[in-house]
């Protein structure tokens, strides 16, 4: 699968539905020597690349009602919707151990997408930069208003989604000729503008380049759908999406509505596994 790229969406909770992707890739073998993900598709990628089948799922449907996961005492208190502390540190460390080991060793490519709060455009850390990988995947999870400003090497960054939400062209950029796509959207989603532009600009008043970012999300995140399908129509892009539109908020909470996206997830990745395999 050389010069093969995988593509991963964020989407927050929406993401279990690639968790139940991801496993079904790693119970058929499948492990691209590319992978670029942004927030909760590069939380899921991370354990993907460690081999870790299950893990995504146990970490975002079994520990969502913890407080220390969600909390909205938390957004008071901390600033912080989801403990970030608890899901980047405590978790990977203590309660659902994250193989360092096989993550480091690995031979693919992992590419995380961030924000600059200060030039408002993406920076991508290599999972090789000397810099903690959980960090890195802490910032690109970091969602504007909700979560704290991360700041990495004198740079301060929020989530990857803002500037860069699905990195196909990041990843074309890279070398690969053909990629696989992991969306969170159904087919017919079309991203509408931003409402929050007061709030916004009240929150991040040192920031106008980041607010003029999420001004025009929109039309950057619909022009990639664009572009994604120009590169299916060449017959460049394999694209796992799922088939409806998703019950599904991006704090969810409800732990059947996960499990049941999750198996979504698999479930979709699997019937079109003989597709994908020719595809590739």
């Amino acid at each position: 699968m050389n010069n093969i790229g995988l593509v991963l969406e964020g989407g927050g909770m929406r993401g279990v539905y690639t968790s139940g992707v991801l496993d079904y890739f790693m119970d058929e073998n499948l492990y691209f020597p590319y992978v670029i993900g942004v927030s909760m598709g590069a939380c899921n990628a991370a354990s993907y690349i460690s081999k870790q089948r299950g893990r995504n799922k146990i970490v975002n449907i079994e520990y969502v009602n913890d407080k220390r996961y969600l909390s909205y005492r938390g957004l008071l208190r901390d600033k912080s919707l989801f403990g970030m502390d608890f899901i980047f540190d405590y978790i990977p460390n203590n309660l659902t151990p994250f193989d360092f080991d096989t993550y480091i060793n690995s031979e693919q490519k992992f590419i995380i997408v961030t924000t600059d709060c200060e030039t408002g455009k993406p920076v991508y850390f290599n999972k090789d930069d000397d810099v903690d990988t959980l960090k890195i995947i802490r910032a690109s999870s970091s969602l504007p208003f909700i979560s704290q400003i991360v700041e990495i090497k004198g740079k301060k960054l929020l989530d990857g989604g803002i500037t860069d939400s699905i990195p196909v062209k990041k990843a074309i950029e890279d070398g690969n000729e053909k990629l696989v796509v992991v969306l969170t959207r159904d087919s017919e989603y079309i991203k509408k503008p931003f409402k929050m532009k007061r709030l916004a600009k009240r929150v991040y008043s040192k920031y106008p380049n980041l607010v003029n970012a999420m001004l025009e999300r929109h039309i950057m995140y619909n022009n990639t759908l664009e572009y994604i399908r120009e590169l299916e129509s060449q017959g460049k892009a394999f694209v796992i999406r799922p088939s409806h539109p998703l019950n599904v908020g991006r704090v969810e909470r409800n732990q059947d509505k996960l499990r049941k996206l999750y198996e979504m997830g698999y479930e979709e990745a699997k019937a079109c596994g003989s597709k994908l395999k020719e595809f590739l």
